[in-house]
């Protein structure tokens, strides 16, 4: 059942998606499933506590998430910096500059094949552009960011969350019990 006031912000990705009691990977509760919608409520660096529409919450990889597309943005208003692709594509069009300039120095004898992996060394490159859309590997990141031309969303992280740094203070919404695990018995009862 879906409380009143339950507005999405975001989808669970088609693969499904982890989730913990608290934003501790050692503590896991039951993962979210595919395209399950849910209003992010609250973040802790890369966690996010994700509350689904029954009112049950639990913290996830908030970076996994798919937005809602939400009212678009008044006319002539900048985009948000985390948004606005073009940062992320000049660091793309400089790297990729780089390594061409490296491979064409090698290519011509300017450069020997200990000198060429020193030039390259560390750079990584990821572009796919099929029409429209654009995927990006975002390396100071590492992650994989698509984008439809005006902005960027997470698609694929290969790192788990990071600890949070401070302390995360569990507070249930208003009107809600805390978060909690529900287990069954092997006759389906709850435990």
């Amino acid at each position: 059942m879906t409380t009143p006031e339950f507005r999405p912000t975001h989808v669970i990705p088609r693969d499904g998606l982890s989730a913990w009691e608290t934003p501790d990977s050692s503590r896991p509760a039951v993962p979210l499933d595919a395209l399950l919608p849910v209003q992010l409520i609250e973040r802790a660096g890369d966690w996010g506590r994700a509350l689904c529409a029954n009112g049950w919450s639990a913290w996830v990889d908030a970076r996994l998430l798919i937005a809602v597309p939400q009212v678009p943005p008044a006319a002539g208003s900048p985009l948000t910096r985390t948004a606005d692709p073009r940062p992320l594509l000049a660091r793309v069009e400089e790297a990729l500059s780089g390594y061409r300039s490296a491979a064409e120095d090698l290519a011509a004898g300017r450069l020997d094949g200990q000198a060429f992996r020193g030039r390259t060394q560390g750079q990584r490159i990821g572009v796919v552009v099929d029409g429209e859309s654009l995927w990006l590997y975002d390396g100071e990141h590492e992650r994989w960011v698509y984008c439809d031309g005006t902005r960027l969303s997470t698609y694929a992280t290969g790192q788990g969350p990071a600890a949070v740094s401070e302390p995360v203070r569990e507070e249930a919404p208003v009107g809600r019990e805390p978060t909690r695990v529900v287990t069954y018995d092997e006759d389906g009862r709850r435990g």
